[in-house]
């Protein structure tokens, strides 16, 4: 899976699931500040990573992780 399909599917459930606004999804977006994505929200997204990808993340992997861009490319690091 290359890096604009990861984006695709990450995108989608930010979308659907928890209901961010498409126009504040880019590269550069901040997950927490631009995003609004809380630490309950974070919850949330490990379960859908895990669901869409097969992969475990874990609550402290967002410490490091801090944009949409950073966080699509820790899931295709995870997925190499």
């Amino acid at each position: 899976m290359d890096i604009k399909e990861i984006e695709a599917k990450v995108r989608a459930f930010l979308i659907d699931e928890l209901e961010i606004d498409e126009d504040k999804i880019y590269d550069d977006s901040r997950l927490k500040e631009d995003m609004g994505i809380d630490s309950l929200e974070v919850v949330d997204v490990v379960v859908l990573v895990e669901q869409t990808f097969g992969i475990k993340m874990k609550n402290e992997d967002f410490k490091v992780v801090k944009t949409f861009g950073q966080f699509c490319a820790f899931i295709a690091e995870k997925l190499a």
